[in-house]
């Protein structure tokens, strides 16, 4: 019988990953088929799950094996360099974007860098939402003048002004100025509201 190796860290990565979506340990037992007590005891490090126990666990997780045990990451740091970002598809609404965080998996926050054009919007009043439900959004305005509309709210921010939203509800970015305006954007995706 192979078990995972390192079971202290495994077990503080499962557990961290189960409360960022908001599972209780009998949520997730139900979601893998593994039992409360046996998840309880590899989260606190007691236990090493054999290979097949944490397989069924990142499936209930919604990983893959090798993303829970992090077997295809190349180390704890990761660069990704300006010329390795990648970009959203720019259209004619004058709205372009960069991801500057690296596609790493289990990975539960995103940071991008978008330009506005003068009178451009990131999406419209009917548009919905894009993020999962429980996701959080900050927005930190470097240059120009933007609005954000959320829910139908107004909120005009200038350069340095810091917002944070829920962002499973309605909402984009205007930029009403005849200027350029850039924002940097991180998504907390699917945490739990405190």
């Amino acid at each position: 019988m192979v078990t995972v190796q390192n079971n202290d860290s495994v077990g503080h990565r499962i557990r961290a990953l189960r409360e960022a979506m908001d599972l209780s340990l009998r949520d997730l037992a139900v979601r893998c088929g593994v039992s409360a007590p046996m998840l309880s005891q590899v989260e606190r490090g007691e236990t090493s799950p054999t290979l097949q126990v944490a397989q069924r666990i990142a499936g209930g997780l919604d990983l893959t094996l090798s993303q829970l045990l992090r077997l295809d990451e190349a180390g704890t740091v990761t660069v990704v360099r300006r010329d390795e970002r990648r970009t959203g598809p720019s259209g004619a609404s004058g709205h372009a974007y960069e991801i500057l965080t690296p596609p790493l998996p289990g990975q539960r926050a995103e940071l991008s860098r978008h330009t506005l054009a003068a009178g451009a919007v990131t999406g419209g009043p009917g548009d919905p939402p894009m993020h999962e439900p429980g996701s959080r959004e900050t927005a930190l305005v470097q240059a120009g003048t933007v609005v954000l509309y959320c829910e139908g709210t107004r909120h005009e921010l200038t350069t340095g002004d810091c917002v944070t939203f829920d962002a499973d509800l309605p909402h984009h970015f205007e930029n009403p100025g005849v200027q350029e305006a850039v924002l940097l954007a991180v998504v907390s995706a699917g945490l739990r509201r405190s």
